[in-house]
């Protein structure tokens, strides 16, 4: 059985990654009210279902991509239930093909490993080498449900926070693009 703690309005106690413990500083500072669960290691989306159900909001499916050259980074947020298809998703942005960010380049560019990538990991990427790109039908949800930078803790927190406040102080302009 995969394991789901009870919701939780608090930052934990202890910080697994750097970035884990960025997210619920920022949240504190930016006064931002959070609910969050605990989980065994979630890797599929299926476990992210799960994990929306208890949170009563979708958890967003968020991917890291890059060109052959690994000189132009992507992080897409599209809803869980969509199939991906990196053929739809460069015809949107009218580039060329796109594959996933070696695991290396996501460590290094966004803190986290594979299976935690999240929009907060835009803060570590000082240097604006990410394209935040949205699928439009994450827009649909008053709540956005993501990973905190950690393949074992989730949050729902204001999908117009993350639009409106957030990216904007992390210095990223989404753009917004039917998937």
């Amino acid at each position: 059985m995969f394991y789901i703690s009870e919701i939780q309005h608090t930052a934990p106690s202890v910080f697994k990654t750097a970035l884990q413990e960025k997210v619920y500083q920022t949240l504190k500072q930016a006064d931002v009210t959070f609910e969050r669960v605990d989980t065994d290691e979630a890797i599929t989306m299926e476990d992210c279902v799960d994990i929306g159900h208890k949170l009563k909001t979708p958890i967003v499916k968020t991917l890291f991509l890059c060109n052959r050259q690994a000189t132009n980074f992507y992080l897409v947020v599209t809803t869980a239930d969509k199939p991906f298809k990196t053929k739809d998703f460069s015809s949107a942005l009218n580039i060329s093909r796109v594959s996933f960010a070696p695991p290396a380049l996501l460590q290094e560019i966004l803190g986290v490993t594979v299976g935690a990538a999240t929009v907060f990991g835009v803060m570590l990427d000082t240097t604006d080498k990410v394209r935040v790109v949205i699928d439009k039908d994450v827009l649909a949800e008053e709540w956005y449900g993501c990973s905190d930078g950690t393949t074992t803790g989730y949050m729902k927190v204001s999908r117009d926070w993350i639009m409106h406040d957030f990216l904007p102080r992390a210095n990223h302009t989404p753009e917004f693009v039917q998937l």
